[in-house]
């Protein structure tokens, strides 16, 4: 309190403020207008002057040097004029008019102002003013793209001065006369004119168009082309000035071409270089790094590392935050004087006998949603430390007015914060448990997505999809418990400016403390602004414990422990012997269990070198290759390496691009040493088929080309980079016997014969060429030694060259047999593969086909992300509002928040109306009946806010399930074709980020809308009942605010839009690069790779950063106009005549509008902010509506429980294409595959024999004919009884993160002993038995540990467990070695004697024993015979392919042959 002696300076310096007031913003003060307006009218005649003297100078200046300009000479031109131009030289006539006629009329009439000097020097200075304006419009250079500055400002200020104008001589008009006269109608006429020059001002361009004779138009409009092409190439926001910077203006360029067309990602500056990825990422290395050194641990703390690397900019935040809070409390501070100054003038108008009035996949997780929400605690981190100050100024505003009641205030203010410890405790638990059920559902969802095609294939999509829907289930019970919470926390904080007035207004009724109408409306109003720290509360723990949770998320992942760095010594290679050198090599990959994979490795490789690895499947083949490349943890010894890398790993890594990209990948293109490469791998031909060649895109992980394809592109990357040391992990599984020797000729022993090659291979005859052959056991290397050293030592290695030799046998018995036949007469070899050949492409698999597409997309298989453009459909809209119960919440929801508002206003103004206006004044009733009517009124505000907050989280939430659900059912019902061209990145984003806002975000900022709305309509009810003249100001004001959210929005939705899209490639590029992370690192390209993501960053980060720049550019102009009506309110409350308001009312008219500029900036702000969170429902409703595949049932259609029964298979003039605008892939095929006949499909790559195979799983439907399965046709029954009766075994072996018994038996259909039997057929039963967790053995995201052999053997299990009357065999056994083939040979024999078997394979034992053999070639049958009947036509293509195989084999066959003899003789 203040001391006593202070008490009466206090009250004579408010006296001589009151006067002052009341002297100089009377109304009654006659020549007010005169005044202001001679002095507004004199600054701009002097910055004229000013202007016109620099103009002059300049011309002098000019004169000196005139440089002649003929750069217009060349064309004539002309001007056409713009619509702004000719409404500007008309308005500025129009007002030089009328003050011309008000100068005339008040020469012959008397004026308002008591000064005649003085009306008409200011009258007078209006004429000059607007005869030099129509001068300055009229002779300005149409060529002007923009109106000067000058005349803008004057534009403006004219229209506040025509304002203040009409009021005052209004009112004038109407208290003295009691009727509007000439000049009033002439200042509504100037006021007409002075508000479109205000539209042209705040617009500033002209709207001239430069016509030039060619023909050539060139908009004037558009002058800012060059200037902002020049803002693309840099960034707008690192060029802008201090102003350009307070005023957001720098973002003007963007907003001119936004509101002309759809922004493309390239209309879109770059990002300042000290923003960008780059820069910031080496910043926060920078800060980690000194943490390290500072505290010298390994893992530094990662909260000390973001406050280092954010301090200055937070601590300049914090001032500006700061500074802002303070000057939000001036207004209720003076509240109190406000009233007592209107009761000081009521008093003294009472005296005189005047009248009396009363009137809001988990590393994908990490990257997308965790940082997502670090980015949102950022926005919020400013509230942390205004709190404080909020609070104190709000006790010492209440301190001044209410002395010791401020107290009260203060302990129920802290009270209501102390509430939010345990919410906070609470709502971090919630967000915890959110994010690991959310990490779940994302490494499921992106599990599927990866092996959609071996879902689709096994009929297991539907299990699949009813496992993520439960994990959705387990996610959605503790979001509905988190938003419980926030709607239980929205009731107390909506409810604690109630509850501290009630405590304060209460305890200071028992103190004695005088509620006057000025203090309590004081109070109130400081209660109103305290409650918007009060109302962020909640929010700011909630992104509090969000943010929290994110980063020791990130943290963790951030201190996980990197690939061993020091494993490797490279040596130079002019100082190195070896090329390669392990000296007592051990290694893990889980060095934690303390057991190692690899032991005892002795390796010495010398330069140009051919070492060989082979062994059975798990016995450590991969893993030697991958301690060369350092991808192992190393326990012991040492390797060194000399020279440079290349690797080909053993499931092919290809990158998402043109074929071409992947070969030079990221090296200088060079033709010549390109074209070689390429030749030497086979790809020659390839290429021929292709319409655009090398530069036809490849989808997603290689998706639309063949596995030889894939294998061969890859090993064409490695040949590319000219290295000095080669891996190969068995790079010739995936191709034919032909082209496979085709790659070892021309490749390993050609174009590298030179280099030193370490491949692992299964193919045993290419390893008598090898110089070196590493025989690997149990992670040792057993054997080590020639070929014919080690078929000497009987030591094991015989195991595998027996089992190659008796299929090599099996081979030439056939051969041999065939050739003892008749032969066939000339020219009767299959007509029609002779005949009709056709030239188009004809690939197998559905992408490949796509090339023929590329016409007109320039090669593109994977084309942009598609995005709408213009305004979100209503149809969005309204598909958000009724999805859920027919939108009958909605109306519920609106009226509870309409009640709520009614009932504050209505607890407020019983509080003004109600208490004395001063000390002396009694009040209307005892306080006690005052408080308690009030606090009545305020309970059921909160509780209808309660009500309200429950309801929104019940519809949100809701909505977004009902949404997710369908968006899931849709995506995993799409057709095979959706997933070939759409990046798994897309739609990860869609169920990530898009989902999130979903979830948590949308309802509320949708609600917000609607309530703002609510509020600003309670606001103006309220002061509309006090002063109507505002609405002067404020109507016009609102059409300009409405004009500003109408130009903000076309960029604003754009660019939500393309930050949106951008998230994606991060997700996908990020992805692709771990799938490859071992091909990267063993290439060296981990530095392009980083900038690659980090370039995809700034991508992501041009878009986001304009978007919320486009939002402040938005606030501060909506502020600027709010805050003018409001001062404009404020002139009008303080000049009205005596006695026409009450203080009290006006006071409570005054707390109000003190939030109006906040409410009517809100109400744009969240329309704005409703629409680009919209989006995320857009987009999410794009994938609810994708075209599906068949039912997965047809009732009336379902075959019978034993179908099919014999499994004989009938093709009926089949032909297949991939879409209507493609050439058939398959044409005519016309056959029938016998029941429980062993069929055997071969031909080269790219003959469509895959395609055959998805065409019996319906995975790509007929066109024309049909597949007939024992008197069933396909096509009419559903997907599922489909599916479900086949069997298959992929190419590419799929397991599932779980246990082995999961991965085997997923639909739960067998006992233990079928399982345990399976495992035991497929040679994996030793091993299961092994592991300490039997079948709960684990297995990891992609069955990363266990080798690619082993996974094959896991779908071989799969197939004897389902013992369908079908199997179908696609290059089942390309990853394991000779002797398992055999033995897995021998098993299907067994196991499906009585079952119909096809097989595709490159290993042509596989198929030699087939009952019948199938040739494709170009999609058509080229043969079909028993293997003996085609090889009796020594040109048929059966016969080649044998005779490549045993050429190919004659070198091996030798030198077993007398390693036999030699046995047979011992």
């Amino acid at each position: 309190m203040l001391p006593e002696d202070m008490a009466p300076q206090l009250r004579e310096t408010k006296s001589r403020i009151l006067q002052f007031w009341m002297t100089w913003l009377q109304p009654n003060s006659p020549c007010l207008w005169e005044h202001i307006s001679i002095v507004v009218q004199l600054c701009f005649i002097g910055i004229l002057f000013a202007q016109l003297l620099q103009k002059v100078v300049a011309l002098i200046c000019k004169h000196k040097t005139k440089v002649s300009d003929q750069s217009t000479d060349n064309y004539p031109t002309r001007i056409k004029t713009g619509l702004a131009y000719k409404a500007s030289i008309v308005c500025s006539a129009l007002l030089l008019a009328v003050h011309m006629l008000v100068l005339f009329t008040m020469a012959h009439a008397e004026t308002q102002c008591d000064s005649r000097v003085q009306a008409f020097s200011s009258e007078l200075m209006q004429v000059l003013l607007w005869a030099i304006t129509l001068i300055a419009v009229y002779k300005m250079p149409k060529a002007y793209v923009k109106f000067p500055w000058i005349l803008r400002a004057w534009w403006l200020c004219s229209f506040l001065l025509c304002i203040i104008c009409t009021v005052l001589h209004t009112h004038f008009s109407v208290t003295n006369q009691g009727q509007l006269g000439l000049r009033e109608y002439a200042d509504f006429l100037s006021l007409f004119a002075t508000t479109c020059l205000l539209g042209i001002s705040i617009r500033g361009r002209t709207g001239n168009i430069l016509i030039i004779s060619d023909g050539i138009s060139d908009p004037l409009l558009n002058g800012k082309t060059d200037e902002y092409s020049d803002c693309k190439r840099h960034s707008s926001y690192g060029k802008a000035t201090l102003f350009q910077l307070i005023t957001f203006s720098w973002l003007n360029p963007l907003f001119a071409v936004g509101y002309r067309k759809a922004l493309s990602q390239n209309d879109i500056p770059d990002v300042d270089i000290k923003d960008s990825a780059g820069f910031l990422s080496c910043s926060l290395d920078e800060s980690l790094k000194h943490i390290k050194d500072r505290n010298g641990s390994s893992k530094p703390f990662i909260y000390k590392a973001i406050y280092l690397f954010v301090r200055k900019k937070a601590a300049m935040n914090a001032l500006f935050a700061v500074t802002s809070a303070g000057a939000s409390y001036v207004g209720p501070y003076l509240i109190s004087d406000f009233v007592n100054f209107l009761s000081h003038k009521r008093t003294e108008s009472l005296e005189r006998g005047s009248r009396q009035s009363h009137t809001s996949g988990e590393i994908i997780n990490y990257m997308s949603v965790d940082v997502q929400r670090i980015t949102d605690f950022m926005w919020y981190v400013n509230t942390i430390w205004m709190l404080p100050v909020q609070i104190s100024l709000a006790t010492c505003v209440l301190n001044t007015n209410l002395g010791l009641g401020s107290l009260a205030a203060l302990a129920a203010t802290l009270a209501v914060m102390a509430l939010n410890i345990p919410l906070t405790g609470i709502q971090k638990r919630y967000q915890v448990k959110i994010m690991e059920a959310k990490d779940s559902r994302m490494k499921a969802t992106s599990e599927v997505l990866r092996n959609i095609k071996t879902l689709k294939l096994q009929a297991w999509d539907s299990q699949f999809l009813h496992r993520i829907e439960e994990l959705r289930k387990l996610e959605y019970n503790w979001l509905w418990k988190s938003l419980r919470q926030s709607a239980f926390s929205a009731f107390i904080f909506w409810g604690a400016p109630t509850f501290i007035s009630v405590i304060t207004f209460g305890s200071c009724i028992l103190m004695g403390i005088e509620l006057t109408a000025g203090r309590v409306l004081s109070a109130l109003a400081t209660f109103r602004i305290l409650q918007d720290p009060i109302f962020n509360l909640p929010d700011l723990l909630s992104v509090i414990a969000q943010g929290k949770v994110s980063v020791d998320r990130v943290a963790s992942f951030l201190q996980e422990e990197e690939i061993q760095q020091n494993g490797i010594e490279y040596v130079p290679k002019d100082q190195a012997e070896f090329d390669i050198d392990i000296d007592t090599g051990r290694f893990s990959w889980d060095p934690e269990s303390g057991n190692s994979t690899l032991e005892g490795i002795e390796l010495k490789v010398k330069g140009g070198m051919k070492v060989a690895i082979c062994g059975t499947v798990g016995s450590g083949k991969s893993s030697l290759l991958s301690c060369i490349l350092g991808e192992m943890q190393k326990l012991s010894g040492t390797v060194q390496i000399s020279g440079t890398k290349a690797y080909v790993p053993q499931t092919p890594w290809i990158l998402t691009g043109t074929i071409r990209e992947n070969i030079i990948f990221g090296s200088e293109y060079n033709s010549a040493k390109y074209d070689k490469a390429t030749k030497a791998c086979a790809l020659t031909k390839d290429f021929e088929l292709f319409y655009c060649g090398d530069l036809t895109e490849i989808g997603e992980r290689g998706i639309n080309m063949s596995g030889g394809q894939k294998q061969r592109i890859q090993i064409a990357r490695a040949v590319y980079q000219d290295a000095d040391i080669y891996l190969l992990d068995d790079p010739f599984s995936a191709v034919d016997a032909h082209t496979g020797s085709q790659l070892f000729k021309d490749c390993l022993m050609g174009i590298l014969k030179d280099k030193t090659i370490l491949f692992v291979t299964h193919q045993v005859e290419f390893l008598p060429a090898a110089d070196l052959i590493l025989v690997m056991q149990n992670g040792r290397i057993a054997q080590a030694g020639r070929f014919e050293e080690l078929l000497r030592q009987n030591t094991g290695f015989e195991v595998l060259v027996g089992a190659h030799s008796q299929a090599l046998e099996s081979i030439l018995t056939v051969e041999n047999s065939g050739r003892t036949g008749n032969p066939t007469p000339e020219g009767e070899v299959n007509i029609q593969y002779n005949s009709n050949r056709e030239s188009e492409c004809t690939q197998h698999n559905p992408g490949q086909d796509l090339c023929q597409e590329v016409k007109g997309k320039e090669g593109k298989l994977v084309q942009d992300e598609e995005r709408e453009t213009g305004s979100i459909s209503k149809d969005v809209y309204w598909s958000y509002l009724t999805i859920v119960k027919g939108g009958a919440l909605v109306p519920i929801i609106l009226l509870a928040q309409s009640s709520f508002q009614v009932l504050q206003v209505a607890s407020n103004y019983w509080m003004a109306w109600a208490c004395p206006p001063t000390s002396e004044t009694k009040p209307k009733f005892r306080m006690n009946f005052i408080l308690l009517v009030y606090i009545l009124l305020a309970v059921g505000s909160s509780l209808c806010v309660l009500v309200r907050a429950i309801l929104v989280a019940t519809a949100g939430l809701s909505t977004s399930q009902k949404l997710f659900t369908n968006m899931l059912h849709s995506v995993l019902r799409a057709p095979m074709s959706f997933f070939d061209s759409t990046p798994t990145g897309r739609i990860l984003n869609r169920v990530s980020t898009d989902q999130s806002v979903l979830d948590m975000e949308m309802a509320t900022k949708l609600g917000w809308c609607a309530f703002s709305v609510i509020q600003i309509l309670g606001t103006i009810a309220v002061m509309s009942q006090v002063a109507w003249e505002v609405f002067v100001i404020f109507i016009p004001v609102t059409a300009i605010c409405i004009w500003y959210q109408q130009y903000y929005t076309p960029t604003a939705r754009e660019l939500a839009r393309l930050s949106g899209i951008q998230i994606a490639p991060i997700l996908h590029h990020f992805a692709e690069s771990l799938a490859g992370a071992a091909s990267i690192r063993a290439f060296d390209q981990e530095d392009r790779f980083m900038d690659t993501n980090l370039g995809l960053v700034d991508n992501y980060s041009r878009p986001w950063l304009h978007n919320v720049s486009a939002m402040e550019w938005l606030s501060f102009r909506l502020n600027l106009l709010s805050n003018f009506v409001f001062a404009f309110s404020l002139v009008l409350l303080v000049t009205l005549p005596e006695g026409v308001i009450s203080p009290s009312i006006a006071g409570l008219a005054v707390t109000y509008g003190i939030n109006l500029n906040v409410l009517q900036a809100s109400v744009i702000w969240n329309i704005c902010n409703a629409e680009n969170k919209m989006i995320s429902v857009e987009r999410v409703l794009q994938y609810t509506n994708i075209t599906s595949e068949a039912p997965l049932v047809i009732q009336e259609y379902r075959p019978p429980n034993n179908w099919p029964d014999t499994g004989t298979i009938c093709f009926k003039n089949l032909q297949i294409r991939y879409a209507e605008h493609l050439p058939s892939v398959l044409k005519n095929i016309s056959c029938t595959l016998p029941g429980r006949k062993k069929i055997g499909v071969v031909g080269r790559t790219g003959s469509g024999k895959s395609t055959l195979i998805q065409a019996i799983f319906r995975v790509v439907e007929p066109r024309e004919g049909s597949i007939i399965i024992d008197g069933v046709d396909i096509c009419r029954i559903g997907l599922h009884d489909l599916r479900s009766r086949l069997s298959i075994i992929p190419q590419d072996p799929a397991m599932f993160e779980g246990t082995v018994r999961g991965n085997l038996d997923p639909l739960q259909e067998y006992s233990d002993s079928d399982v345990w039997e399976a495992l035991d057929k497929c040679q994996l039963g030793h091993l299961v038995r092994s592991k300490e967790e039997k079948l709960d053995a684990s297995v990891v995201e992609n069955g990363e540990n266990w080798s690619v052999g082993q996974r094959q053997l896991f779908c071989l299990g799969r197939a004897l467990l389902k013992r369908s009357s079908i199997l179908v065999l696609d290059e089942a056994t390309a990853s394991v070695d000779s002797a398992t083939d055999g033995v897995i040979q021998k098993i299907i024999s067994q196991e499906f004697k009585d079952r119909t078997v096809v097989t595709i394979a490159h290993r042509i034992h596989t198929v030699i024993d087939s009952d019948l053999v199938l040739v494709l070639s170009e999609g058509r049958i080229a043969e079909y015979d028993a293997p003996a009947k085609l090889l009796e036509r020594e040109d048929s293509f059966f016969s080649k392919l044998i005779r490549a195989y045993s050429r190919r084999s004659h070198s091996f066959n030798s030198l077993a042959s007398q390693h036999v003899q030699s046995i047979v003789r011992f």
